[in-house]
């Protein structure tokens, strides 16, 4: 099912998400599937559970649709649930992003380059992986949904400056999307 994405601004953006229960399997199958069908019909490359209301660790990424920029992302898609992150290098990369949450906004965002990650799998097979440059950036932005944590949180001072003008008009749902939105206020 399509779910409209929450705008910036809305509260279950900002709250820390709570573990998913791995006992409820048919559940969260239902949520990824959701999450992968929402992600693409907004043309994203990533969504986390908050950002369509539901405040669950659970995530999904995708980067065959990048594979054309950056060809180690084809084949690229993973769901995690409950991840935590086990390892971030030193070495950092910036490139520029942007958010469903946050439409017509970006900026450049410093991030580890090298993560690595333990989750749980769409079927609860344990796992432990390793991702780097824009792997390991797609899943540190969506992973930040977990904590409560928006990229433009990442970005300079003056960047903060220039886009807060965006911001405040996001928080006040004047924003034009192609895809089911959401917030607090509407």
């Amino acid at each position: 099912m399509i779910h409209p994405i929450y705008l910036y601004g809305s509260q279950v953006l900002r709250a820390k998400a709570q573990d998913a229960d791995l006992s409820k399997k048919e559940e969260l199958k239902q949520l990824v599937e959701d999450l992968i069908e929402t992600m693409h019909n907004a043309d994203g490359c990533g969504l986390a559970a908050p950002q369509i209301g539901i405040s669950l660790r659970v995530v999904v990424v995708d980067g065959n649709d990048l594979a054309d920029r950056f060809p180690e992302l084809k084949g690229f898609h993973r769901e995690m649930i409950n991840p935590e992150f086990t390892f971030e290098s030193e070495e950092t990369s910036e490139y520029t992003e942007g958010c469903l949450s946050i439409p017509n906004v970006d900026a450049d965002i410093v991030r580890p380059k090298r993560i690595k990650v333990h989750y749980f799998d769409a079927d609860l097979q344990e796992k432990e992986e390793e991702f780097d440059d824009f792997a390991a950036r797609m899943v540190q932005h969506e992973y930040d949904h977990l904590n409560g944590t928006v990229f433009t949180d990442r970005a300079t001072p003056i960047r903060k400056k220039m886009i807060a003008g965006k911001l405040s008009g996001i928080t006040k749902g004047k924003v034009r999307t192609s895809y089911r939105v959401k917030s607090d206020r509407k």
